[in-house]
């Protein structure tokens, strides 16, 4: 497999984050260095938090003893340096501040999936994913009072839970963008800033608990594809029926009521709807939409004697673009999300553990840092599944994190063909 060693070390990070990034993030946020003989400097202090990732069962001064060697390679550390201490690091991490990884995120994830990525595409479609999870933070009075406990009195969890909503490629499993916020924050209010960051050539997946009008409309407007189960109890009128036995319906903003609504319903069963000006509001924005339906039986997923009948909506209206067994097997590809998930919290993190930081800032930032490892990782095991004309789920997160731990430290004793 064409991995060059380069590649599969800390490297891997410079690599998928180069220093430009870091800096221009660095001064974008108003966090830049006050001394220009500084131990830690910001981009260095950027490299460590995220190098804390990698060695999530060391403290400050051990990850910095590991990871610095590797930067010194890539002109990102002075090896006449000796390592900070753990104080130092945690007083460089405060200076670095809040935003300045959320930026670097924004400025170096884009889609990692090609058309030579195997699985990552539905005919010309990049298929994504958006799904939520729940990280435990260090029991502190402002971790608490910013993120919140997860149920209350006798029932309440024993840490605070950030809640953190992403958008995923699911080929590749990477994490194009995220929002980060409170437990209480509810899934869908973190996920409506993200519809915007779809793009046209995206089919985006999400299961029943994202459904509103609002969010589908606003993910509607990207010009994005949308392939998303309907909830329950949510009136699906037929329009028309299609040939391969799904059907269109008309979903409707519902503030309109009354007359309205079914003069929109009648024209759309005339194919009218494009010149419907009730189907408009007073700025010219619509208030209805035509979708897909596609309907199928799922027996006995729960393992009670039944089975379970799932509603997709979406907006592939055309069977010629997209069959319906198509967008069936589309639509379960969103569990890919939850194999990132795991890679974030069983691999990167470890089963059960917090995180370090006991400041908010810090909580934000050591997030930011966490998903810009796990893009890391997906570059470099999506560009070997690549070079072996394979799917990326056929190379394993675990053994390409040994081999990353490993080459950081100076001890991997397996070429990058170890990766398979």
């Amino acid at each position: 497999m064409d991995v060059r060693p380069d590649q599969v070390s800390v490297g891997v990070l410079v690599t998928s984050v180069p220093r430009d990034a870091i800096d221009g993030a660095v001064a974008r946020c108003g966090v830049g260095a006050k001394r220009s003989d500084g131990k830690l400097p910001p981009h260095v202090t950027a490299y460590l938090t995220m190098g804390l990732w990698l060695f999530p069962e060391d403290d400050y001064t051990e990850v910095a003893a590991k990871v610095t060697g590797s930067l010194d390679r890539f002109g990102c550390w002075d090896a006449s340096w000796t390592a900070p201490t753990s104080g130092g690091i945690s007083q460089a991490r405060q200076r670095l501040g809040r935003d300045t990884l959320a930026e670097v995120f924004e400025q170096v994830v884009e889609p990692v999936g090609s058309m030579l990525t195997r699985g990552a595409m539905l005919r010309s479609w990049r298929v994504l994913a958006i799904d939520g999870f729940e990280v435990d933070v260090p029991d502190t009075k402002a971790n608490a009072a910013e993120f919140g406990y997860a149920g209350s009195g006798d029932n309440r969890s024993a840490y605070p839970k950030a809640r953190v909503v992403a958008l995923t490629e699911c080929g590749t499993h990477a994490f194009l963008a995220a929002q980060v916020g409170a437990w209480a924050t509810g899934e869908k209010t973190l996920a409506m800033p993200l519809y915007s960051r779809l793009r046209r050539g995206e089919l985006l997946t999400a299961d029943r608990n994202f459904y509103s009008w609002q969010a589908w409309d606003r993910a509607c407007a990207t010009g994005a594809d949308l392939l998303w189960r309907a909830p329950t109890g949510l009136g699906l009128p037929v329009v028309t029926v299609l040939a391969d036995g799904t059907y269109l319906t008309v979903l409707v903003n519902p503030s309109v009521r009354g007359a309205r609504r079914e003069r929109i319903l009648a024209a759309a069963r005339a194919a009218e709807l494009g010149d419907c000006d009730d189907a408009v509001d007073e700025r010219g924005l619509p208030v209805a939409h035509l979708a897909r339906v596609v309907e199928y039986d799922v027996p006995d997923r729960d393992g009670n004697g039944s089975g379970e009948l799932i509603a997709l909506l979406s907006t592939v209206l055309d069977p010629g673009a997209a069959r319906a067994d198509e967008l069936a097997e589309a639509y379960h590809l969103r569990w890919e999300h939850e194999t990132g998930n795991d890679q974030l919290k069983t691999h990167l993190r470890g089963p059960g553990k917090i995180l370090r930081s006991r400041l908010p800032d810090l909580v934000h930032q050591e997030i930011w840092a966490w998903l810009l490892v796990h893009y890391a990782m997906s570059v470099l095991i999506t560009r070997a599944a690549e070079a072996a004309d394979i799917d990326p789920d056929r190379i394993s997160f675990t053994r390409a994190l040994r081999l990353v731990r490993r080459t950081a430290t100076g001890t991997a004793a397996i070429p990058p063909s170890g990766l398979e």
